[in-house]
């Protein structure tokens, strides 16, 4: 048996060399992981950074104050017979006079009542409609104060500057310290923000009627999209022979997913409304353009899930006598479902956060009312959050934090879903 050779007594120079490459190439290594440790460390420090960024400047729109007015329900101002004509708004404006009976006159009234809010009737308006029988009575009401009341309230309007430096004059000050004084200012939940509709005043607006646009765009792009995408796979990777014709149409898939989104747009302001004549500013309209961009992002993985199916598990059902269309079926299609499900949710997640291509089909618009169908006029949360960020008032510099928050958390929980179904159904070979 030949003895093994110790090559640092053989040859020590050689040794010598041997273990400075060695040490070299430790280095190396050592730098390498120091350079993706300091990449993800960085990479979480901006997201962090980010996120710790637009949460803080939401906190305020998720919260707003509101007073306490006691107030007489005169059938001067609203009948029991025809509750949804009364003059609410009259009638919280007397109950704020009687809080301040040394406000006379008409210049400083309407300084008063620009401390409510606009929608300061709402509640009432509502209340008296679900109860007509509070006509003539007396109730204790809570009406949410103006923007800029709430602002300064939280802190985010400094009431130490000079009066002409800042929005809140030094006579609402006054009134403001009265009503704290009193204990009729209260901070409650904003639930305005997701139960009211858009609106020019940031106290009213809200995020459920693009919400609800939001649901309906992405239920038309689901169901076009997920048939079309599912069925185009089985044909391509299953079926369809491998020539140059199936090549051109695997190549021009593939660059459908790199076509930039307004690009669609145009594509659906082209077909869908000047040929087809179909609703402007519709969810479905929205949902069928979203398809079309979705439907590549749905055809990849899909046929990527097929793919890493064995062909042995094609080959043993050939084998008992199924036809090709009962392999695809029966065995391919349910194993390759957790790998279609995840491509789908992910597409529908991207769908989702898109505003260029609902820009061209006019879903850029101001919207108050709640969509009811796919045909409605509707916006969506994306369009949404631009339009308020493009509004002068300070205010909605939060709504618009708090629509990206609502945003973010649906998209998490849409990959979220993805996760969990990719694990839930996989099957290791």
């Amino acid at each position: 048996m030949t003895d093994k050779i110790d090559i640092r007594s053989a040859n020590p120079l050689a040794a010598q060399a041997y273990q400075a490459r060695l040490k070299k190439r430790y280095r190396a290594e050592r730098r390498f992981r120091a350079y993706g440790l300091a990449a993800i460390m960085t990479a979480g420090m901006i997201l962090l950074f980010l996120l710790n960024a637009i949460i803080f400047a939401s906190l305020p729109a998720f919260s707003h104050h509101y007073m306490r007015l006691d107030v007489e329900i005169s059938t001067d101002y609203v009948s029991a017979q025809t509750p949804q004509e009364g003059n609410y708004l009259g009638l919280v404006r007397a109950a704020l006079r009687e809080q301040f009976p040394d406000v006379t006159a008409r210049r400083d009234k309407r300084a008063l009542y620009k401390i409510l809010s606009l929608g300061a009737a709402d509640g009432l308006q509502k209340r008296v409609m679900a109860a007509p029988d509070l006509v003539g009575t007396r109730v204790s009401l809570d009406v949410p104060l103006s923007d800029d009341i709430d602002l300064m309230l939280k802190g985010l309007i400094d009431r130490s500057l000079p009066q002409s430096d800042r929005i809140v004059s030094d006579r609402d000050l006054v009134w403001v310290d009265k009503l704290l004084a009193e204990d009729r200012i209260t901070r409650k939940f904003a639930f305005a923000l997701f139960t009211n509709g858009d609106s020019r005043e940031p106290e009213m607006a809200g995020i459920r009627g693009a919400l609800v646009g939001s649901l309906w765009t992405l239920l038309v792009t689901l169901i076009v999209s997920f048939p079309l995408g599912v069925l185009a796979a089985i044909y391509l990777e299953e079926v369809a022979p491998k020539n140059r014709a199936t090549a051109l149409i695997e190549v021009n898939i593939n660059n459908l997913a790199a076509v930039p989104s307004i690009v669609y747009g145009l594509l659906g302001l082209a077909v869908f409304i000047n040929f087809f004549h179909l609703p402007r500013s519709a969810p479905l309209v929205g949902g069928l353009v979203l398809a079309l961009m979705t439907l590549p992002r749905i055809i990849i993985p899909t046929r990527a899930a097929f793919a890493a199916i064995p062909p042995s598990i094609r080959e043993a059902a050939l084998g008992v006598g199924a036809s090709r269309t009962q392999v695809i079926m029966h065995h391919v299609l349910p194993l390759a479902m957790p790998g279609i499900l995840t491509g789908t949710i992910i597409g529908l997640a991207q769908a989702a956060g898109e505003t260029a291509p609902l820009l061209m089909i006019g879903m850029m618009a101001f919207i108050v009312d709640v969509p009811g169908d796919v045909t409605a006029k509707a916006t969506v949360l994306p369009a949404q959050i631009y339009m308020w960020a493009n509004n002068p008032e300070r205010a909605f510099v939060a709504r618009t934090s708090a629509g990206i928050v609502v945003l973010l958390t649906l998209l998490l929980v849409v990959n979220a879903a993805a996760i969990y179904f990719r694990r839930r159904f996989e099957k290791r070979w």
